[in-house]
């Protein structure tokens, strides 16, 4: 612990367990009742392979393979990003509108589906079929093998597609949701973590100058495919709530316009969710 303390990594004590307990296959609450016991020559010299790597800022879901999610443990890989709370708040806003309010029949979509959770959660706790969007064949790889560890396999269809590209224009989709890139090129060269600068997919990441350029595309594209009624959730930046919610309450000639275009604060009170409904 001492050589992450050193290193400046932050949360290094949660780090070192999560090492060690992938290691000996313990849980935290199993390393502490082992406290007392040897490791072995072999298993210390791995973990002491992944702790040099942590040192090399990696981040420890990279490094064991795995993220907690929802309570569940989902398979990650440099392929996609690393699932965070903000999905969960994201979730939490779409599974509470699914149930409380009226949404039309109609088909699911996941955009920008990176590793899947928000397809696979959405699967399981509405029993329902999703179609997952991602443009990188390493992300729909994880999406599938995550699918195959929860069991919803045949619940969720993974399509490779630039954002909407492959959809007929047929306005048969009830709900869109999506975690696009939206970090600035600005953030991700001057701010943002090494963890995250170094190591995790930049497509996933960029959302252009702004954070905007796949927002954009996306409030462009989605009245081809949303029908009257549809609604769409996204997951956004703190600091893009009026942009993003200007974008979708400016109409586009010839086009359905959004109504009932809300931005959501998560729990720390920052804007977090667009939430609009299809004319």
């Amino acid at each position: 612990m001492a050589l992450l303390t050193e290193a400046n990594i932050p949360d290094c004590r949660s780090d070192v367990f999560l090492l060690l307990g992938h290691v000996l296959e313990k849980s935290r609450t199993g390393l502490l009742a082992a406290g007392g016991e040897q490791v072995d020559a072999v298993s210390e010299a791995i973990f002491r392979n992944l702790l040099d790597r942590r040192l090399q800022r990696e981040p420890v879901a990279y490094i064991i393979g795995e993220q907690e999610f929802w309570s569940l443990d989902f398979m990650v890989n440099r392929k996609v990003l690393i699932p965070r709370p903000e999905t969960e708040f994201l979730l939490e806003r779409v599974i509470s509108h699914v149930k409380n309010r009226s949404i039309p029949a109609g088909r699911f979509i996941d955009l920008c589906c990176g590793s899947g959770v928000i397809s696979i959660v959405l699967a399981l706790e509405l029993a329902c079929s999703v179609e997952a969007v991602d443009i990188s064949a390493g992300a729909l790889q994880v999406t599938r093998d995550n699918c195959l560890r929860h069991g919803v396999d045949n619940q969720v269809r993974l399509i490779c597609s630039d954002l909407t590209s492959c959809f007929h224009s047929e306005r048969d989709v009830a709900l869109v949701v999506s975690n696009p890139p939206y970090v600035s090129r600005r953030a991700i060269r001057d701010e943002l973590e090494p963890e995250v600068a170094r190591f995790e997919p930049r497509l996933a990441l960029d959302g252009g100058e702004e954070g905007l350029d796949l927002v954009r595309r996306i409030r462009v594209d989605l009245p081809r495919i949303l029908k009257p009624g549809g609604v769409v959730m996204m997951e956004i930046g703190f600091d893009q709530g009026d942009a993003v919610k200007s974008l979708f309450q400016t109409g586009i000639e010839g086009t359905p316009s959004f109504n009932e275009v809300e931005i959501l604060r998560d729990y720390s009170g920052r804007d977090r969710v667009l939430s609009a409904v299809i004319e």
